[in-house]
């Protein structure tokens, strides 16, 4: 069987998408596009040689088995919809929305139109973050007690987009939720959140922080620190830890390669992947292959709605630590 998908939304994630279903992932092929903005559209389906639908309307219409939504966040939950009462399995980017009772109404309506669900946290799916998953999973590590996850942008984005973005909470530290429930196992009780203004002026005057450290503590008793910042000049630093009673697992940096020059005067590697799309390419490819194995076969997907709705609400949950100076409970925003 092949999964025939429309990809939504032609932006920069968009058309990386469209080229990875199209060309590399196995049982997968691209049958129409479609983007508000035309010319975007226009570019992705000329360079896969696929159709180009003038609205939601005509893409839904096209013979398709899925759908990928990569268009803006403020639009998902009505393209969700749309797309779950005409019958389309459906992967949609993080977040689902900024608002928890949007997302209950999206969820609401795949439920009742019973088709598939995926929530794009590709970090998941990278090897090297897996593996640390796995080893408290299989018990490899004992009873995991701590884990510690650093996650820095090597530059901050435009002031326009922190404005809209919902903030570093919902936008940048959702993936570090995300991998904090993923990696423990667990879910998480309480939130604790310090934010800061250290890079750019101009975020906090667009009412956000740039420098954070929160503190869950999860249902097991396991304790999770993330430290995020917008800016790391070296690069981007992505890295999981989990300690547990038998041991520690660890995902480090990815460099541009893995060559060491050792001399007298000291130890020289080569910079760290700059960004995201470097960093995570095999994640995206490996989310796409588990997406569509259970289209295929009917079964579950590895991320489903609950999950991508947990880390909105921790996201909440955090913002709200921060300014009112205390942890907060999970139960207070659900």
């Amino acid at each position: 069987m092949t999964v025939r998908f429309i990809v939504l939304g032609c932006g920069r994630i968009g058309s990386m998408h469209a080229a990875y279903l199209h060309r590399r992932v196995a049982g997968a092929e691209v049958v129409g596009v479609f983007d508000v903005v035309a010319e975007a559209a226009e570019n992705v389906g000329a360079e896969l040689d696929v159709p180009v639908a003038t609205d939601l309307a005509a893409a839904l219409a096209i013979d398709a088995d899925a759908v990928a939504i990569c268009t803006s966040t403020d639009t998902h939950v009505d393209v969700m919809i749309a797309a779950a009462e005409a019958g389309r399995a459906i992967f949609c980017e993080k977040p689902i929305s900024l608002d928890v009772a949007e997302v209950d109404r999206a969820l609401a309506a795949v439920e009742a139109a019973g088709v598939s669900l995926h929530i794009g946290f590709n970090r998941r799916f990278d090897p090297s973050h897996k593996a640390v998953a796995d080893a408290v999973a299989d018990g490899a590590i004992g009873d995991v007690e701590v884990v510690n996850i650093t996650s820095r942008d090597p530059a901050p984005p435009p002031i326009a987009y922190i404005e809209v973005s919902g903030g570093i909470f919902n936008d940048m530290a959702i993936h570090d939720f995300d991998m904090a429930r993923y990696v423990t196992g667990s879910e998480v009780e309480s939130v604790y959140a310090l934010g800061r203004v250290r890079v750019d002026p101009a975020i906090g005057q667009a009412g956000d922080v740039d420098t954070a450290v929160i503190v869950l503590t999860h249902e097991n008793g396991c304790l999770t620190t993330i430290d995020i910042s917008r800016r790391a000049v070296y690069g981007y630093d992505q890295r999981v830890e989990a300690f547990g009673s038998s041991g520690m697992a660890q995902s480090n940096n990815h460099h541009d390669t893995n060559a060491l020059v050792a001399t007298a005067g000291g130890y020289r590697q080569p910079p760290l992947q700059n960004f995201f799309l470097e960093r995570y390419t095999a994640s995206y490819l490996d989310q796409w292959e588990a997406f569509v194995a259970a289209v295929e076969n009917g079964t579950p997907t590895p991320v489903s709605g609950a999950d991508g709705r947990a880390p909105l609400v921790i996201g909440m949950a955090a913002k709200r630590a921060m300014d009112e100076g205390r942890p907060v409970l999970i139960t207070e925003i659900i």
